[in-house]
Protein backbone atom coordinates (compact mmCIF):
# COMPACT_ATOMS: atom_id res chain seq x y z
CA UNK A 1 0.00 0.00 0.00
CA UNK A 2 2.75 2.58 1.10
CA UNK A 3 4.90 1.91 -2.24
CA UNK A 4 1.67 2.34 -4.59
CA UNK A 5 0.56 5.51 -2.68
CA UNK A 6 4.67 6.74 -3.13
CA UNK A 7 4.20 5.62 -6.42
CA UNK A 8 0.95 8.06 -6.55
CA UNK A 9 2.36 11.22 -4.75
CA UNK A 10 5.16 11.15 -6.97
CA UNK A 11 3.42 11.09 -10.01
CA UNK A 12 1.36 14.41 -8.49
CA UNK A 13 4.27 15.60 -8.01
CA UNK A 14 5.89 15.44 -11.42
CA UNK A 15 2.77 16.40 -13.33
CA UNK A 16 2.68 19.46 -11.05
CA UNK A 17 5.98 20.65 -12.42
CA UNK A 18 5.02 19.18 -15.83
CA UNK A 19 2.03 21.43 -16.04
CA UNK A 20 4.40 24.82 -14.78
CA UNK A 21 7.08 23.47 -17.86
CA UNK A 22 9.75 23.70 -14.52
CA UNK A 23 11.74 20.76 -13.12
CA UNK A 24 10.68 18.98 -10.34
CA UNK A 25 11.27 21.28 -7.29
CA UNK A 26 10.40 20.93 -3.01
CA UNK A 27 7.73 23.94 -3.97
CA UNK A 28 5.55 20.64 -5.81
CA UNK A 29 5.81 18.50 -2.93
CA UNK A 30 4.18 21.93 -0.87
CA UNK A 31 1.61 22.02 -3.84
CA UNK A 32 0.79 18.47 -3.17
CA UNK A 33 0.79 17.73 0.40
CA UNK A 34 -1.74 20.89 0.33
CA UNK A 35 -3.66 18.94 -2.16
CA UNK A 36 -3.55 15.95 -0.35
CA UNK A 37 -3.71 16.55 3.57
CA UNK A 38 -6.45 19.34 2.22
CA UNK A 39 -5.09 21.87 4.51
CA UNK A 40 -3.81 26.11 3.63
CA UNK A 41 -0.76 26.24 2.99
CA UNK A 42 2.99 24.41 3.38
CA UNK A 43 6.24 25.62 3.25
CA UNK A 44 9.88 23.65 3.20
CA UNK A 45 12.48 25.09 5.36
CA UNK A 46 16.16 23.92 5.39
CA UNK A 47 17.58 23.70 8.94
CA UNK A 48 21.29 24.33 10.42
CA UNK A 49 22.68 24.06 13.88
CA UNK A 50 20.63 26.50 15.08
CA UNK A 51 17.26 25.36 13.88
CA UNK A 52 15.56 26.27 10.98
CA UNK A 53 17.58 28.21 9.75
CA UNK A 54 15.95 29.63 6.02
CA UNK A 55 12.87 28.94 4.07
CA UNK A 56 13.04 27.14 0.57
CA UNK A 57 9.78 27.79 -0.55
CA UNK A 58 5.87 28.68 0.76
CA UNK A 59 2.82 28.34 -0.88
CA UNK A 60 0.80 31.33 0.31
CA UNK A 61 1.71 34.41 2.34
CA UNK A 62 0.81 32.64 5.28
CA UNK A 63 2.91 29.93 5.16
CA UNK A 64 5.97 32.06 4.76
CA UNK A 65 4.97 34.48 7.82
CA UNK A 66 4.10 30.91 9.94
CA UNK A 67 7.77 29.74 8.91
CA UNK A 68 9.18 33.39 10.06
CA UNK A 69 7.74 33.21 13.37
CA UNK A 70 9.14 30.83 14.34
CA UNK A 71 12.72 31.91 12.62
CA UNK A 72 12.02 34.73 14.94
CA UNK A 73 10.81 33.82 18.40
CA UNK A 74 13.06 30.56 18.47
CA UNK A 75 9.80 28.19 18.71
CA UNK A 76 7.18 26.33 17.40
CA UNK A 77 6.36 23.20 15.87
CA UNK A 78 9.15 23.40 13.49
CA UNK A 79 11.71 24.27 16.13
CA UNK A 80 10.48 20.91 17.94
CA UNK A 81 10.60 18.92 15.37
CA UNK A 82 14.19 19.06 14.76
CA UNK A 83 14.98 18.68 18.55
CA UNK A 84 12.79 15.63 18.89
CA UNK A 85 13.59 13.82 15.60
CA UNK A 86 9.67 13.36 15.06
CA UNK A 87 6.58 15.28 13.76
CA UNK A 88 4.42 17.21 15.77
CA UNK A 89 0.91 17.36 15.28
CA UNK A 90 -0.74 20.82 16.68
CA UNK A 91 -4.31 20.31 15.70
CA UNK A 92 -5.65 22.99 17.60
CA UNK A 93 -3.78 26.32 18.42
CA UNK A 94 -5.89 27.48 20.83
CA UNK A 95 -5.97 24.91 23.19
CA UNK A 96 -3.95 24.93 26.55
CA UNK A 97 -1.50 22.62 25.51
CA UNK A 98 -0.35 24.43 22.48
CA UNK A 99 -0.47 27.92 24.62
CA UNK A 100 2.01 26.37 27.54
CA UNK A 101 4.23 24.89 24.46
CA UNK A 102 4.62 28.05 22.53
CA UNK A 103 3.50 31.09 24.23
CA UNK A 104 4.75 33.25 21.74
CA UNK A 105 4.20 31.19 18.65
CA UNK A 106 0.71 29.70 19.01
CA UNK A 107 -1.19 33.40 19.61
CA UNK A 108 1.16 35.16 17.11
CA UNK A 109 -0.10 32.15 14.29
CA UNK A 110 -3.89 32.02 15.22
CA UNK A 111 -3.18 36.05 14.61
CA UNK A 112 -1.88 35.02 11.11
CA UNK A 113 -4.46 32.74 10.23
CA UNK A 114 -3.73 29.33 11.39
CA UNK A 115 -5.99 27.52 13.47
CA UNK A 116 -3.35 24.12 13.17
CA UNK A 117 -0.04 23.52 12.91
CA UNK A 118 1.77 19.87 11.34
CA UNK A 119 5.55 19.79 11.02
CA UNK A 120 7.78 16.99 9.83
CA UNK A 121 11.30 16.10 10.35
CA UNK A 122 13.32 16.08 6.47
CA UNK A 123 15.83 13.77 7.94
CA UNK A 124 17.99 10.81 6.93
CA UNK A 125 19.45 8.74 9.49
CA UNK A 126 21.54 11.07 11.78
CA UNK A 127 20.98 14.25 8.99
CA UNK A 128 18.24 16.46 9.67
CA UNK A 129 18.32 18.79 6.78
CA UNK A 130 15.05 20.90 7.66
CA UNK A 131 11.29 20.71 7.86
CA UNK A 132 8.20 20.90 6.14
CA UNK A 133 5.61 22.47 7.71
CA UNK A 134 1.59 22.70 6.77
CA UNK A 135 -1.21 24.95 8.21
CA UNK A 136 -4.75 24.62 8.49
CA UNK A 137 -7.05 27.83 9.05
CA UNK A 138 -8.90 26.43 11.24
CA UNK A 139 -8.62 23.42 14.00
CA UNK A 140 -8.17 19.99 13.19
CA UNK A 141 -6.39 17.03 12.72
CA UNK A 142 -5.26 14.80 10.21
CA UNK A 143 -6.62 11.63 9.38
CA UNK A 144 -4.23 8.38 9.15
CA UNK A 145 -4.24 8.59 5.22
CA UNK A 146 -3.16 12.89 5.65
CA UNK A 147 -0.81 11.58 7.96
CA UNK A 148 0.81 9.11 5.94
CA UNK A 149 0.89 11.20 3.04
CA UNK A 150 2.47 13.76 4.46
CA UNK A 151 5.40 11.26 5.75
CA UNK A 152 6.11 10.07 2.45
CA UNK A 153 6.32 13.42 0.71
CA UNK A 154 8.37 14.57 3.74
CA UNK A 155 10.91 11.58 2.61
CA UNK A 156 10.21 12.60 -1.05
CA UNK A 157 11.45 16.79 -0.03
CA UNK A 158 14.26 14.96 2.10
CA UNK A 159 16.18 14.30 -0.78
CA UNK A 160 15.52 17.32 -3.03
CA UNK A 161 16.81 19.33 -0.36
CA UNK A 162 19.61 17.38 0.26
CA UNK A 163 20.30 16.82 -3.68
CA UNK A 164 19.73 21.13 -3.83
CA UNK A 165 22.51 21.84 -1.45
CA UNK A 166 24.53 19.20 -2.61
CA UNK A 167 28.47 20.97 -4.17
CA UNK A 168 28.76 23.90 -1.99
CA UNK A 169 24.93 25.23 -1.00
CA UNK A 170 24.56 27.03 -4.14
CA UNK A 171 20.83 27.43 -5.55
CA UNK A 172 19.74 28.77 -8.99
CA UNK A 173 16.26 29.79 -8.69
CA UNK A 174 13.68 31.42 -10.38
CA UNK A 175 10.69 33.60 -8.90
CA UNK A 176 8.60 30.54 -8.19
CA UNK A 177 10.86 28.48 -6.28
CA UNK A 178 11.92 26.05 -8.98
CA UNK A 179 15.52 25.97 -9.70
CA UNK A 180 17.85 24.65 -11.91
CA UNK A 181 18.97 22.06 -8.97
CA UNK A 182 16.13 19.73 -7.21
CA UNK A 183 16.45 22.12 -4.62
CA UNK A 184 14.60 25.17 -5.97
CA UNK A 185 14.53 28.20 -3.44
CA UNK A 186 12.73 31.55 -4.54
CA UNK A 187 15.04 34.14 -5.71
CA UNK A 188 13.22 36.06 -2.91
CA UNK A 189 14.01 33.73 0.19
CA UNK A 190 17.28 33.13 -0.66
CA UNK A 191 18.03 36.66 -0.93
CA UNK A 192 16.25 37.26 2.41
CA UNK A 193 18.71 34.35 3.84
CA UNK A 194 21.64 35.81 2.22
CA UNK A 195 21.47 39.37 4.12
CA UNK A 196 20.47 37.70 7.30
CA UNK A 197 23.14 35.30 7.14
CA UNK A 198 25.42 38.53 5.95
CA UNK A 199 24.18 40.77 8.93
CA UNK A 200 24.68 38.03 11.36
CA UNK A 201 28.15 37.87 9.83
CA UNK A 202 28.62 42.19 10.16
CA UNK A 203 27.17 41.55 13.83
CA UNK A 204 29.84 39.55 15.14
CA UNK A 205 32.68 41.86 13.69
CA UNK A 206 31.23 45.09 15.44
CA UNK A 207 29.60 43.39 18.36
CA UNK A 208 32.75 40.91 19.11
CA UNK A 209 30.55 37.84 19.81
CA UNK A 210 29.73 34.75 18.13
CA UNK A 211 27.74 33.85 15.40
CA UNK A 212 24.94 32.08 17.95
CA UNK A 213 24.91 35.55 19.56
CA UNK A 214 24.68 37.46 16.96
CA UNK A 215 22.30 35.99 15.70
CA UNK A 216 20.19 35.90 18.56
CA UNK A 217 20.43 40.00 19.06
CA UNK A 218 19.40 40.06 15.18
CA UNK A 219 16.10 37.92 16.32
CA UNK A 220 15.82 40.03 19.41
CA UNK A 221 15.91 43.43 18.03
CA UNK A 222 12.99 42.65 15.03
CA UNK A 223 11.02 40.66 17.73
CA UNK A 224 11.04 43.80 19.98
CA UNK A 225 10.31 45.85 17.21
CA UNK A 226 7.48 43.66 15.77
CA UNK A 227 9.58 43.64 12.13
CA UNK A 228 10.59 41.03 9.48
CA UNK A 229 13.67 39.56 10.49
CA UNK A 230 14.80 40.25 6.37
CA UNK A 231 14.19 43.93 6.97
CA UNK A 232 16.15 44.23 10.16
CA UNK A 233 18.96 42.36 8.64
CA UNK A 234 18.64 44.60 4.69
CA UNK A 235 18.96 47.86 6.98
CA UNK A 236 22.08 46.37 8.79
CA UNK A 237 24.04 45.27 5.69
CA UNK A 238 22.81 48.40 3.92
CA UNK A 239 24.34 49.89 7.07
CA UNK A 240 20.95 51.79 7.73
CA UNK A 241 20.87 50.06 11.11
CA UNK A 242 23.87 49.81 13.81
CA UNK A 243 23.77 47.77 16.89
CA UNK A 244 24.88 49.02 20.10
CA UNK A 245 27.23 46.12 22.08
CA UNK A 246 25.93 45.32 25.19
CA UNK A 247 26.90 46.95 28.08
CA UNK A 248 29.66 45.96 30.44
CA UNK A 249 28.43 43.96 33.89
CA UNK A 250 30.03 46.59 35.97
CA UNK A 251 29.08 49.47 33.78
CA UNK A 252 26.93 52.47 35.85
CA UNK A 253 23.72 53.31 34.87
Amino acid sequence: MSVNRATLLWGLIAEHATTAGLQVAAADVCAVAVSSAQVSGAWVAAASSRGPDFVMCVTDQVSEQLAELQQLLGEGPCQDVLADAAPVLAADLGDDESGRRWPGFAPEARSAGAGAVFAFPLMIGAIRSGVLGLYRSSPGPLSSLQLGDCLLLADTATVMLLDGLDGGGELAADGNGHGARPGGQSSDLAAHRVEIDQATGMLTVQLGISAAEAFARLRAYAYARDRRLADVAGDIVARRLRLDPDPAPDAGP
